[in-house]
């Protein structure tokens, strides 16, 4: 006979990397005690990891061990759960873009829904709520490039700017001036100097 833990591990086991299930979505395999009880279990054998209070996620097994699924999967599938919209960070934009050299000594994402704490082993992942205008265009060099001018500020703008726009295509430079619209005036004012250079080019 399959006890609760085993139908869990079994149906964890079959979802992709980095999908995260809580209580709640398995109680056709119980009563919520023996679900609650079943999940302890099995984060005590290690079997499964503990994201947050009443969240989990399988652990990803390796040939050169385990380890916890990476970070920028669970959270794109806690969006998808949950229909927030996410994006990486402003300083992880501007280090993509070559604007700064930082490394994070944890993962920052900004969202659209509440601030919370995510652990994923040993990894320390922070969901960060701001304002929808910073989530634009999240997988694009010209949605980071926005990302990164909100990160840097209203003083550093004109500056940061600058060192943004040889590191852009023309299209995506197009697709960063379509953004002003969403924008802070400061920003806006800004990126408006992108239409300036493209009429004088």
């Amino acid at each position: 006979m399959t006890t609760t833990s085993q139908a869990i591990k079994a149906y964890a086991e079959a979802l992709p990397e980095g999908a995260t299930l809580s209580a709640k979505e398995l109680l056709h395999f119980g009563a919520r005690a023996a679900v609650d009880q079943a999940l302890s279990r099995l984060v005590r054998r290690g079997e499964l990891l503990r994201v947050r209070r009443g969240l989990f996620a399988l652990p990803v097994k390796t040939r050169f061990g385990v380890r916890a699924p990476a970070a920028t999967t669970v959270v794109e599938n806690i969006a998808k759960a949950t229909g927030e919209h996410v994006s990486i960070s402003g300083a992880a934009a501007a280090s993509i873009l070559g604007l700064s050299t930082q490394n994070p000594a944890r993962h920052v994402f900004w969202t659209s829904g509440p601030s919370r704490h995510l652990r994923l082993g040993a990894q320390e992942v922070e969901l960060r709520h701001v304002p929808s205008w910073q989530l634009r265009l999240p997988n694009s060099r010209a949605g980071h490039a926005f990302r990164a001018l909100a990160y840097f500020g209203q003083s550093e703008a004109r500056a940061t700017l600058n060192r943004i726009k040889p590191r852009l295509n023309e299209e995506e430079r197009s697709e960063l001036f379509g953004l002003r619209a969403n924008a802070p005036t400061w920003m806006a004012k800004e990126l408006s100097s992108l239409a300036v250079t493209a009429r004088a080019s």
